[in-house]
């Protein structure tokens, strides 16, 4: 390689290193830049709020589980609202719903009727719905343990006479998921120092019906002595399988949950009539009856001789079986079937 050749190499290599160092130097004397983070300003945390635990529709009895607190933005505090610490939740206890609430949103003073406040009762009615009062003694009562907002059912005592023999006694269940209101004009559950429910005895009870069950209860009052049997919270669940069974409600086609919870809502709240169930004295001793007595015989049939007359006092009582007339000349005598 001659000189000339030699040099030109020699300059190459110098002018790429020159090049290279100054590109090093102005890339790293140029600062790097610097991702800074975005400052977003907390929305200000005010106090807690009172809100409903699940939906309350018109009419419902507010109880322990019906609300609960929970923090609520300082900006979208309104006066209506109950604050934790500012007021006192226990006085809401029986109280009951004007104006319908979803679940949580936050409780309003003016969507809440206070017992003893114009208008409480009518508010607590369901629409349609008629308030009646029933007298029940303490052990008809369930011993006190029903509270307002509890479900029951009525079981109507009776003695059925006006035959041949001894009265006919039964009991039947004639209503079913019946709503109490109220025990002895109270709508609300006392509560001792601990906030425990106190159980009081009562002799009168109010409890919700439509217009044809109210008359119905207004003439049971008057046919025998009617006592309250507590229903299970779980009840509604079969109640429910049982109404659609029957054709009583219809079943929403599409998977929609408001339609499903409405329908809930009416089998829960809907108060059931027929269907009864009853219970005889011979279902519970073997020396009672199990059907209604036959009736007495008229006076024709008794000259007739085709029903035997009553017996006179101290005379042996008539047979309830059958028998066998004896006639000896104008003398009938009445033999019991397979008696001598």
């Amino acid at each position: 390689m001659d000189g000339k050749k030699f040099g030109l190499l020699v300059g190459a290599l110098l002018m790429a290193g020159v090049s290279a160092f100054a590109v090093k130097s102005m890339l790293t004397g140029a600062a790097a830049p610097t991702a800074q983070a975005a400052t977003i300003e907390a929305q200000p945390v005010g106090p807690e709020v009172l809100v409903a635990t699940r939906a309350l529709p018109v009419g419902t009895i507010i109880g322990p589980d019906s609300f609960r607190f929970t923090a609520w933005p300082k900006d979208l505090i309104e006066k209506a609202y109950y604050l934790k610490g500012q007021n006192d939740v226990a006085v809401l206890q029986g109280t009951v719903v004007r104006q319908d609430i979803t679940a949580g949103q936050p409780v309003t003073q003016g969507s809440l009727v206070r017992p003893g406040d114009r208008g409480f009762l009518a508010a607590a009615l369901g629409p349609g719905m008629r308030a009646v009062t029933l007298s029940v003694s303490s052990q008809a009562g369930v011993a006190g343990f029903v509270f307002p907002g509890d479900r029951v059912d009525v079981v109507l005592t009776q003695t059925v006479g006006g035959g041949v023999g001894e009265p006919l006694k039964a009991a039947e269940t004639i209503l079913r998921n019946v709503r109490v209101l109220a025990t002895d004009q109270r709508t609300d559950n006392t509560v001792n120092d601990q906030g425990k429910s106190v159980v009081s005895t009562f002799s009168s009870v109010t409890v919700e019906a439509t217009p044809k069950i109210a008359e119905k209860l207004a003439v049971a009052q008057t046919v025998g002595a009617l006592s309250l049997s507590l229903r299970s919270i779980a009840d509604n669940t079969a109640d429910l399988e049982r109404a659609i069974a029957a054709g009583e409600v219809s079943v929403p086609d599409a998977a929609d949950p408001k339609a499903e919870r409405k329908m809930l809502l009416e089998i829960a709240s809907r108060p059931q009539e027929g269907d009864a169930t009853y219970s005889t004295g011979a279902d519970v001793s073997r020396f009672q009856r199990s059907s209604v007595p036959r009736p007495a015989p008229t006076a024709p049939e008794q000259q007739q001789g085709a029903v035997p007359a009553l017996a006179p006092a101290g005379a042996p009582p008539v047979p309830a079986g059958p028998v066998v007339r004896v006639a000896r000349g104008n003398t009938v005598t009445v033999v019991p079937a397979g008696g001598k």
